[in-house]
């Protein structure tokens, strides 16, 4: 029997609020499940058991083109068996390419005797980010692999950390039944805003992430608010004025676009509000005849989850 892995990869919540390509999070839900063997052989095997439609092809799916680049950093030629049976969809917003490429380059690492950091594996995950949206940002391959809040410092160098966050806050996300490309929502942002724009973005992520540290709901409710990417991307969702009135009618510290749509997040002070919340927002969408699904969550402290192991 071929020395396998397999693991759960969270969704993630990126561009959380004001933090566009910089502030991401970790979900407890959904999330992708992946088994990835060593074989010998010249090339990658993909199989998908999941029911959700990926690319076989070794040379157009994130998780191999992740693989690839961890083993030409280390130096190896070895080749996997990826299988994938559980998969977030892609253009949901959660971060679909980001847990495959992510999840692949975790397991691949643990099966080579742990060669690098979980941290370490930021960069080659990031290469399937590319892949996926043409930029290799980290707000989403960064809490999948180290879970918890993370704030990307710098990509040139690349600098990443964990940031504490409330213990008691939750998140609902709620994807309706439509999809948007990370692609083409990266496209038809604007390459340059008003400097006035810039100084309240920055006060805004600057408040949010001070807020996240201090445990000060306060300034969380008064920092999420995105002044760049959300007046532009909204438009790309249906009913989004409308749900977001639903969340922060029911309690909702924020609501905001999660990555680049068209799953739509809230943060809450508790369990509750955030149950209620989901209700609030997936009513405006069956009220247009949308289909959506609700997830609540804690952020997820741990990130990669090992589910059974054969080595």
């Amino acid at each position: 029997m071929e020395p396998s892995i397999e693991i759960f990869s969270p969704a993630t919540v990126a561009n959380v609020g004001p933090g566009f390509d910089i502030l991401g999070f970790a979900l407890d839900s959904p999330g992708d499940i992946l088994r990835l063997g060593r074989i010998n052989g010249e090339h990658h095997i993909i199989e998908n058991l999941s029911g959700v439609s990926i690319p076989l092809d070794p040379g157009k799916n994130v998780a191999t083109v992740a693989l690839e680049a961890f083993m030409g950093a280390i130096g190896s030629g070895q080749k996997f068996r990826i299988t994938f049976l559980q998969k977030i969809p892609a253009g949901s917003g959660i971060g679909s390419s980001a847990a495959s490429s992510a999840g692949a380059v975790y397991a691949a690492n643990l099966l080579l005797g742990s060669p690098t950091t979980e941290s370490g594996l930021i960069p080659f995950a990031m290469k399937g980010e590319e892949v996926a949206s043409g930029s290799a940002h980290a707000d989403n391959v960064a809490p999948a692999l180290i879970g918890g809040f993370v704030l990307v410092r710098s990509y040139e160098p690349l600098d990443v950390f964990r940031i504490p966050s409330p213990a008691e806050m939750y998140c609902t996300v709620v994807h309706p039944d439509i999809s948007i490309s990370t692609g083409d929502s990266r496209r038809i942002l604007k390459t340059s805003v008003p400097l006035k724009t810039a100084v309240t973005q920055c006060g805004n992520v600057a408040g949010l992430v001070t807020g996240l540290i201090t445990g000060n709901f306060r300034l969380i409710r008064d920092s999420m608010h995105d002044v760049i990417a959300e007046p532009i991307r909204s438009f790309l969702i249906p009913e989004y004025d409308n749900v977001k009135k639903a969340a922060m009618d029911s309690g909702a510290l924020g609501c905001n676009i999660s990555g680049s749509g068209p799953s739509i997040f809230a943060l809450s002070e508790d369990a509750e509000t955030a149950a209620r919340t989901g209700k609030s927002m997936k009513d405006v969408f069956s009220a247009a005849r949308i289909g959506s699904n609700v997830f609540v969550s804690q952020v997820n402290m741990q990130g990669m989850k090992i589910l059974s192991e054969t080595l």
